[in-house]
């Protein structure tokens, strides 16, 4: 039996994860949710899911600040980050990916990029 790859989801917007959550797990996928990033930096260090779909703007510790602590802990595995928020321009793309982000989805998203 195969385990299934899980995903952490990381938005402070309730909706926005409750969609994602939705397509994710029809997909096969465990899901995890965290509403902020100290959330999220917790729950990774406690358990390192496969993948992190990353808001950047959220209370507290914003989504480039995650990523950036992310790469920089030598202790946790490789974990791929998709930063996945509404700034679209080329120098927000730039700027995410160069925090350490994997790849870059901008919002709203098409249920087919998923």
């Amino acid at each position: 039996m195969s385990q299934r790859a899980c995903v952490l989801l990381v938005d402070d917007e309730s909706a926005i994860r409750a969609l994602f959550a939705m397509v994710l797990r029809a997909e096969g996928y465990e899901v995890v949710e965290a509403r902020d990033g100290e959330q999220a930096l917790a729950k990774v260090a406690a358990d390192p899911p496969d993948l992190v779909l990353l808001d950047i703007m959220m209370p507290k510790i914003d989504g480039l600040e995650v990523v950036r602590r992310m790469k920089a802990d030598k202790s946790l595995p490789f974990i791929p980050v998709i930063l996945v928020t509404a700034k679209a321009t080329p120098k927000d793309v730039v700027t995410g990916l160069d925090a350490g982000g994997d790849d870059y989805l901008t919002k709203p998203i098409d249920h087919g990029a998923l």
